[in-house]
Parts: structure tokens; sequence; C-alpha cells
């Protein structure tokens, strides 16, 4: 413990020995910090959640997403992708705009809640940010739509063949109904029964059908939230930066401090054993 108490008291008589060279590199730090506040371009991120487009109609055993969470991730970070993103808002793909989209654009999976996909991507303005991120969003869906596509008129069809199917059915069972009332025929009445089994099968069919394509189970790609800006800029953080820039301004002026009263204290020496040497040799 006293040699720790003994190091801190010659360290501050060092600072208070060199304290000109200890606040001229702290000034110089400060000034570099406050030069670059006023130099670095503020910038804004946009943060989006990404709800994946589905078919709720599509095969059993088939995933009715239009496309695999994982498989999704992969395509966004792709360089076409990117490029078509941008140049559908006017952005050309070797701008400083382009390369930090880019170098922003992260990508979170959340498979346990829809699935989602969390993308952030930063810009020099909040609104940029906003509109890359809405876009971003939108050249998904126009992607996913079209894989979806096929599988919805698929459905659609099976749909309008059900209909088809059940009004046949329906006026069979109706002709047959009368049939049995006004005959009495017993054979009548076993092929009535048999239509209502058939009639109902096919309203179940039909029910579950247009369940699935309800928008409860089928929908496009799309925000599950309005996309979320927040007013002040995430990089330079002014705090965070003038925090960071005074400590290394009192760590380098305190090693500068440090650095000049060994050179200073060598010299002495050196001096010393020269003044030394020559008393000696006279």
């Amino acid at each position: 413990m006293q040699r720790d108490e003994i190091y801190l008291i010659d360290m501050w008589r060092i600072l208070l020995r060199e304290w000109r060279w200890f606040v001229a590199v702290l000034i110089v730090v400060l000034a570099a910090t406050f030069v670059f506040l006023r130099v670095t371009k503020p910038q804004w991120q946009a943060d989006a959640w990404i709800q994946i487009g589905q078919v709720g109609a599509a095969p059993a055993g088939q995933d009715p997403k239009a496309e695999p969470l994982q498989r999704v991730l992969e395509r966004m970070k792709l360089i076409p992708f990117q490029n078509e993103t941008l140049e559908s808002i006017g952005i050309g793909p070797r701008t400083p705009e382009a390369g930090l989209y880019r170098h922003s654009l992260k990508l979170e999976p959340l498979p346990y809640a829809g699935p989602l996909i969390k993308l952030s991507v930063r810009a020099h303005s909040p609104e940029m940010a906003r509109k890359l991120a809405e876009t971003t969003v939108e050249r998904l869906k126009a992607i996913h739509r079209g894989a979806e596509a096929t599988e919805l008129n698929f459905a659609k069809a099976r749909l309008a063949e059900v209909q088809a199917d059940l009004q046949q059915v329906t006026a069979e069972r109706d002709h047959l109904q009368q049939v049995a009332t006004q005959n009495k025929d017993d054979f009548a009445g076993l092929l009535l029964t048999s239509k209502n089994d058939e009639m109902r099968s096919l309203q179940l069919a039909r029910s579950d059908l247009q369940a699935r394509l309800s928008s409860t189970y089928t929908y496009d790609t799309s925000l599950m939230w309005p996309v979320y800006v927040p007013e002040n800029p995430v990089f330079p953080n002014p705090a965070l930066t003038w925090g960071m820039g005074g400590v290394l301004g009192l760590f380098l002026g305190t090693l500068t401090a440090v650095r000049r009263n060994a050179l200073r204290r060598r010299a002495a020496v050196s001096a010393t054993m020269s003044r030394l040497g020559a008393t000696e040799l006279s």
C-alpha cells in the first residue's frame, strides 16, 4: 500500500513539473476532437421489422413462406440486390451514400417472432435513412410477390373448383330430395344421404381454403411496424466523443509528461557523469 502512495505522489510531482507538456497534449487532443465533430457528417439510423410473406393455402408439408428466413438474409446481403434497391431511388452504386448503405446494413433474424427480420441502415439524414429502409422492404416485397403468384393462383383455382363442385352436388342433392319426398324411394334416400355427406365435405374444404386465403394466413412481405428513426444522429455521439477525447487526452498528456521527465533526468545524469569524468581527468 505504501509503494502505491509513493508512486502516486511521484506521479503528481512529475505532472506538476511537466505541466506545460501535459496541458499542451491535452489541448491538442481536445482540439482534434472538436475538429472531428465539426467535420464528420452525422449519421441517422433507421430500424425496420420485416414480416416475410406467405400463402396459407400451400400444400401440406410445404413451407407457406414465400422464402425461407435464412435465404432471405442471404439474398439481402447480395450486392446486386442492394444495387437494385439503391438504383430504384436514384442512388448510384459507387456513391458515398451507397457505400454507407452497404456498410451499415445489418440484418438480425427473429425466428421465434413470426419469423421477422430486424433491418438497420444508416444515412446522412433521417429522411434518407427512412427511405432506404422502406425501399429495401419494397424491393424484397416485389421479389416475393412474384414467387407467391404461382402458389396463390393455384389456391384460387382450387377454391373455384371446390365451389363449382359444391354447386353441382347441391343441385343433385336438391333433386334427390325432391324425388325421395315425392316417390318415397328408399334408394333415392340412400343417395341423398351420400350427397349430404359429400356436400358437407366440400363445404368444409371451401371454408378451409377461404380461411387460408384470408389476410390472417395469406399476406405479402411487408413492414410489421412503421420504420423508426430517432431524432438525434447515432454517429458521432457528442457526449461519448468528448468523453473519449478527454480520457485519451489525459492518458497521452500523462504519458508525454512522464516521457519528458525521463528524458530530462537522463540528460541531467549524463551531464553529471560528464562533469565527474572531466574532474577525474584533470
